[in-house]
Parts: structure tokens; sequence; C-alpha cells
């Protein structure tokens, strides 16, 4: 779906049309959930401070979200997917992969079908959507954002090689803006450069991922559509140009970490029981501290309360901070009670 949460708003309220919105927390504080196109061209992107984001748009308005709206909507656009295949694996309210080689129509044009899908998510929705269209998962995640909004773009067996070796390395789907740099900073740009490397020297650089980008590299990808994937575990981890020392610089990077965890949380329609704090010292060095409780957690407040016990739990880090991370595990799924925790640290 193009600028989901964003175009949810606009469509409700005729107002905010054709103007600067974001969805999500506050000028004072939070993170940017979606933001519309008009914001878009601002500089302003999802998971932004909204502290930063009035900064690029000093018009912008921000609106609260509403997980019960998209959640329906989001069944909505699911049932049209239904029509056609069986085989949907969401990755969030607003986007999925679908496997249309066999569909219920037996129609033989991929192309077609996703035409036919935006068509009737439109009128369902008076929304639109992009879709991507190839013949692996990687290819059609990536494509399907190369022509929003309300774009299609196909890649054909013949046109993968050029395509991928040809792509901007920040634009490969599953290398974020941390690994990027670093491959930038190894002379890795684009694609064509990451089929350079030979997969011994990106697993010492990258580790386990680094069979992946090497696979990716050269348009492989073999995961099937899973229409039944549970994840296990829902988290955020943020690294840092400068090493944090006190709390007083740790808490509002908690806080924006528990806030996209939440998010998630939310969109995914899960809670869990467990929550983890991830610590990486400036010497690279990882430490863990969980705890587990009787009731699920899913909000931000709740998050960052427990994130920042946490932190003084078994005692405040006693070395600098390169890496603070948040995750939930131990998850339900659906509508949980949420009740009020007591915390026995």
């Amino acid at each position: 779906m193009d600028a989901f949460f964003a175009s949810v708003e606009q469509r409700d309220n005729p107002a905010l049309r054709g103007k600067p919105v974001a969805v999500g927390g506050t000028k004072a504080r939070g993170v940017v959930a979606a933001a519309s196109y008009e914001a878009r061209q601002f500089g302003v992107y999802s998971a932004m401070p909204s502290s930063i984001a009035f900064r690029k748009c000093p018009t912008l308005i921000m609106v609260p979200t509403r997980f019960e709206v998209y959640q329906q909507v989001s069944r909505q656009i699911r049932e049209v997917f239904l029509r056609y295949t069986d085989l949907v694996e969401p990755l969030s309210l607003d986007e999925a992969y679908l496997d249309v080689t066999e569909n219920k129509f037996g129609l033989k044009s991929a192309m077609y079908i996703a035409l036919r899908i935006k068509q009737e998510i439109l009128e369902a929705t008076q929304l639109t959507a992009s879709a991507g269209v190839s013949f692996n998962k990687f290819l059609a995640k990536v494509a399907s954002g190369t022509n929003k909004p309300d774009g299609i773009t196909v890649i054909t067996p013949d046109q993968a090689e050029a395509f991928v070796e040809a792509l901007p390395i920040e634009k490969f789907y599953g290398i974020g803006d941390v690994t990027a740099a670093k491959m930038k900073q190894l002379g890795i740009h684009t694609g064509a450069d990451l089929k350079a490397r030979s997969e011994v020297d990106l697993r010492r650089h990258f580790g386990k991922s680094g069979t992946y980008f090497y696979q990716i590299a050269r348009a492989q990808d073999d995961r099937l559509v899973e229409p039944n994937r549970i994840r296990k575990s829902i988290g955020s981890e943020r690294t840092f140009g400068q090493d944090l020392e006190t709390e007083e610089e740790m808490l509002p990077e908690l806080r924006r970490i528990a806030e996209e965890v939440a998010y998630d949380l939310h969109r995914l329609e899960a809670s869990g029981k467990t929550v983890t704090l991830k610590l990486k010292y400036h010497d690279f060095t990882l430490n863990t501290r969980s705890k587990t409780f009787f009731s699920n957690v899913r909000t931000e407040d709740v998050l960052l309360d427990i994130a920042a016990e946490l932190l003084h739990s078994p005692a405040f880090p006693a070395k600098p901070i390169r890496l603070l991370g948040i995750t939930v595990s131990n998850l339900s799924y659906g509508q949980q009670q949420t009740g009020q925790l007591s915390f026995p640290f």
C-alpha cells in the first residue's frame, strides 16, 4: 500500500488531502509511523523522530494513530488477496507476498493478476497500492517500491541480472542504513560492486548475512511464500554514531526504540511476556538483559519502563554504549489482555 496510515487519514479527512501529513507522535516527541507523499517531498519518512520531521517540514500536520481503523482496512485488503490465492504471506498490515503460480482464476499472467488486485483494492478501500512482480521474493519486494505510488514493476528472468547490478546498495531489501554505510566504506555502492565480492569476503565482513548478500547480488532467492509464518519475536535496535555514556543520553533513544517496537506489535496484533534489552558496548562486546512477566506487554510506555529498569539491572552499564535494542518475545497474537504490570526487580 502507498503511505498506508497517512493515506487512510487523508481518505477519511478531506481537509488533509494534498497536505504534508505524518501519523505518529506529537511535535515535542515521538516517532513518525507513516508520512504522506507530500511530507516525503520535505524529507520526512517513517521511523524519523517527530522533532526532526517538524524541522524539515514546519507545516507538517501530525495526526494520532488509529490502529483499529488500519487493521480493518488491512482485513479488506487481505480478502482481495485471498480471492486469487491462499498462498499469502503478510509482512505487515499493508504488505504481503503472494504466490500466484497457481491461482484461483487460472490466469497465466502475474502482471495481469497484480493489475486486477490493485483495481479491486482501490474499489474496496479508495486507496492505491503498488505491486512488484517477479520470480522470487527478493526481486518482487524491491520491485514493489520502484514505481510508487500506484505503480507496478515487472522483473522478468532475463532482466534480473541487469536490474540488480544497477541497483544502489541502499535499495537492497535486507540491507539497512548501518550495513549500507559499512558497505560503502568497503567500496560497495551498487549491486555490481556487491556481485564482484566473493562469498568468503562477504562473510568475513558481515557474518552469516554475507551468504544472503552473495545470493541476492545474483538475483537468487529460494524462499517460499509461507502463508502461516509466525514471528517468534519483535524488536528494534539503533547503532549510534557517537557512544552514549549517561542515562540522560540513553533514555530518549530507548523511547524511540520502544515506540518503534510498540508500533510493530500493534500492526501485527501481537503482544509478549518477555522483554529483552540489548546492549553493545564501544568495544563491540554484547550483553542482553531479559525479564518475563505474567501479563502481556505491547504499549510504548510499559516497554520504556521495563527497558529503563533493565538498564540498571544488575547495574548501569560501566562502559560506553554504541547500540541499544529492545525485543519482545514469548508472543501471542490477536486481541490480548494487557493488564497493569508489577515489576519484580
